[in-house]
């Protein structure tokens, strides 16, 4: 994803990031879930899970489904750009 995230979940090498996006139907939450493993002197990413990252990467996607309920509206709202002629408080 382009921008950055608005919170991140991580257990070890396992990482779920929450994007704020606009919708057509509004405004939403996306939820990325990746690997972490070094290749050489490179960290990488990859978009697939070993049968003992899964109760990892589940912990990671319920804390970030908890997080996206606990902030939604308030973390969308702060994404948002401000408006002229209207101040932030």
């Amino acid at each position: 994803m382009s921008t950055n995230a608005v919170h991140v979940v991580r257990f070890g090498m396992i990482k779920c990031e929450i994007f704020a996006r606009h919708t057509r139907s509004g405004d939403r939450f996306v939820v990325t879930a990746t690997r972490l493993y070094r290749n050489g002197d490179h960290w990488q990413e990859s978009k697939q899970f070993f049968r003992e990252d899964l109760l990892l990467l589940a912990k990671a996607l319920d804390l970030a489904h908890t997080w996206i309920y606990a902030h939604g509206e308030s973390a969308l709202a702060a994404q948002q750009p401000a408006k002229p002629g209207r101040s932030q408080s």
